[in-house]
């Protein structure tokens, strides 16, 4: 199952209280105070984890709470600090800090590479023990400090994938059949609308070293950005996408009015989106023989040379036809990048 959105709540370790205590020993009948510090509370981290793809983990456990530390002892003992809790996170994730009402309150991390950490609530500080007070004229103090509380936090996690390169286009022209094609994944292929419910990644290899990879997103349909269809709950995977793919049926009508509404979408979704570097891909061209598939290109890619002046790219993703072009073209635009 593919999570991409969740709120957590998070509380850093409470520190530990400071000691009271006196030295009590035979033939010491004024040994002074010996009461230690009481230990810092444990920090919640977020650590970025590449193995991840999903906020699935976090379906079942919303709460995350770091040790608290130990308080002080006599003997002037401190307490022991309060272990962290680490919280693994997908590369791509921004964590936001939110009330409890769920009201966005400001961006906190934005995990952009494995190992990565980030201390999303710090631990209390620990108490002082009645040992700390001591001086020259209250030689026999009997203050102590409470350890500090931890920062409590109320988060939300938004997962947007990675990818190099985003499959955009209308539901069934052939995004899932395309990605599983040029690369291992097997997304969920059928000849009805919105067989893709979450995104899909894959990765393309060029060659024994070069690899990219392709986030296939469920299908769009004009006024999703209002939430008709899927709506826009996958629009952000395509965010941070070097590269765009309008995946375009020659089968349909109006081909080129269809290309405009996928690029309206975009810009209607966030701004600059659709000023990505992009390709256009006119798929299932194996439906037509020959002679009607030459005609119906030569017939699209006037009406894209005239109003755009974009080439687009015929291809089959059933048959194969023209994808080692395709790959090559992407390939070579992320190298030039």
């Amino acid at each position: 199952m593919f999570i991409d959105y969740t709120k957590i709540k998070i509380k850093g370790g409470k520190g530990g209280d400071g000691c009271l205590s006196f030295r009590r020993e035979k033939f010491i009948p004024f040994g002074g105070p010996d009461g230690g510090n009481g230990g810092k509370g444990g920090e919640v981290i977020a650590i970025g984890d590449k193995n991840l793809n999903t906020l699935l983990h976090f379906r079942y456990k919303k709460r995350f709470l770091a040790e608290n530390g130990k308080n002080g002892q006599g003997s002037n003992k401190f307490g022991h600090n309060g272990k962290n809790t680490i919280i693994k996170i997908p590369i791509g994730t921004e964590i936001f800090l939110i009330d409890k009402s769920g009201k966005e309150v400001s961006k906190i991390a934005n995990v952009s590479s494995d190992k990565e950490q980030f201390i999303l609530a710090k631990g209390g500080k620990g108490g002082k023990g009645n040992a700390v007070f001591a001086t020259a004229t209250n030689q026999a103090p009997r203050r102590t400090e409470k350890g500090e509380q931890g920062e409590e936090k109320y988060l939300k996690l938004i997962l947007k994938l990675m990818a190099d390169v985003g499959l955009v286009g209308f539901p069934n022209a052939g995004k899932s059949t395309l990605i599983s094609h040029i690369s291992s994944a097997h997304p969920k292929i059928a000849n009805y609308e919105f067989t893709t419910l979450e995104p899909c990644l894959g990765v393309v290899k060029m060659g024994i070293y070069e690899t990219f990879t392709v986030a296939d997103i469920p299908g769009i349909i004009e006024g999703a950005h209002n939430g008709k269809g899927l709506g826009i709950q996958f629009l952000r995977h395509i965010e941070r996408t070097k590269i765009l793919l309008f995946i375009l049926d020659i089968t349909s009508e109006n081909i080129f009015e269809k290309f405009q509404t996928l690029q309206s979408e975009l810009h209607q979704y966030k701004q600059n989106l659709d000023r990505k570097k992009f390709l256009i891909i006119l798929n299932k061209i194996d439906l037509f023989s020959e002679e009607t598939k030459i005609e119906k290109i030569k017939k699209i890619k006037k009406e894209f040379s005239e109003n755009l002046r974009k080439k687009i790219i015929p291809i089959s993703a059933v048959s194969g036809e023209n994808i080692s072009k395709l790959k090559n073209r992407i390939s070579e635009i992320l190298n030039n990048e």
